[in-house]
């Protein structure tokens, strides 16, 4: 905004979500009239100016029945560089789109247009019949393009729209697996790492580990539970270790053991004798750690393969029940995890 107002202050100042005041702003159901009015009263008297209009792009070819364009989005604190999972997972979805005789168009939401509650141009310009979205976004962005009721997908996540259709990995049995790993090997002190509330895939694999922990009788102990990560979604680099420390931690993911097995060595100590790390994901950086990261292997291809043949249903057939699909995974043991030293 030229004036620096936002969506998300009116809707703060009025104690309304960002969906409610989009919608008032743009004259669109589901806002009553009374509320219409004094969102739009505030923000004349705030001097909230929406954002100048995009220049067109040339006009998307008619959209066929069995063709067209479907829209990938991501947040751009997932948007890495090649090589991340993100990248592949976003390729793979790609590349099974094109098998499908469709086009697909990438956009990458910023932080600010996320904050703000701006639309993606290719929902703006009405470039895509539908939308596979990669990674957690916002919840109050997430509301926002559910009230525009384009038929779309949540992959690698879930949120509360249950009219959402939503493809994940087995984040919480998977997770339990593993850490069922630890238990046999005689691990009796157990930590995790991860953002908890960050995403529902984080959530689910730490629920997983509190599972395993409570059928062995085995103590949480919240302090061995670290952050991994930024309300922004910026990586730490170096962690919070307690005095105490346990004999292994779970990681979330193969990019937090990476460094968390870094911090440890900086701090002298050699994972896996003195103290045992495990990932999830199983993409390049498992392998290019030393040790490498005993990590639980994601299906992506089938996660893709699943999240279009979906999507593709939901556009023959708009009123058909929503589901959560569940896509197993399998650990993948490698060189970071052994017995606790005492064993």
């Amino acid at each position: 905004m030229k004036n620096g107002v936002r969506m998300s202050d009116i809707a703060k100042e009025l104690g309304v979500s960002v969906v409610t005041v989009s919608n008032a702003l743009n004259d669109r159901g589901g806002v009553s009239d009374e509320m219409k009015k004094k969102i739009r009263t505030r923000a004349s008297e705030l001097g909230y100016r929406p954002s100048a209009p995009r220049t067109p792009r040339k006009a998307a070819p008619e959209v066929q029945e069995q063709g067209g364009n479907i829209g990938i989005l991501t947040s751009e604190r997932f948007a890495g560089v090649r090589g991340t999972f993100y990248w592949f997972l976003t390729a793979g979805v790609s590349k099974e789109l094109t098998r499908c005789n469709l086009y697909s168009i990438y956009e990458s939401i910023s932080a600010a247009d996320e904050h703000d509650g701006i639309l993606p141009r290719i929902v703006t310009e009405r470039q895509v019949r539908g939308l596979i979205i990669v990674g957690q976004l916002a919840t109050d962005y997430l509301e926002l393009l559910a009230s525009l009721h384009i038929p779309m997908l949540f992959l690698d996540f879930y949120d509360k729209h249950s009219e959402i259709d939503a493809v994940i990995s087995d984040n919480f049995y998977d997770s339990y697996l593993m850490t069922d790993q630890l238990v046999a090997l005689g691990h009796k002190d157990i930590g995790f790492i991860g953002s908890v509330t960050a995403t529902s895939s984080i959530h689910d694999r730490f629920l997983g580990y509190i599972k395993c922990l409570m059928e062995h009788g085995l103590k949480y102990h919240e302090e061995w539970t670290l952050e991994d990560r930024l309300s922004d979604g910026t990586s730490f680099q170096t962690f919070a270790f307690p005095e105490k420390m346990p004999t292994a931690f779970v990681c979330n993911c193969d990019e937090t053991a990476f460094r968390v097995i870094g911090d440890l060595q900086r701090k002298g100590l050699t994972v896996p004798d003195d103290i045992s790390v495990t990932g999830y994901d199983n993409y390049t950086v498992s392998d290019m750690c030393v040790p490498a990261i005993t990590t639980v292997e994601v299906d992506l291809s089938e996660m893709a393969h699943t999240a279009v043949t979906l999507l593709l249903a939901r556009l023959d057939n708009p009123q058909k029940p929503a589901a959560r699909h569940v896509i197993p995974g399998r650990i993948i043991l490698k060189q970071s995890m052994a017995a606790p030293p005492e064993i």
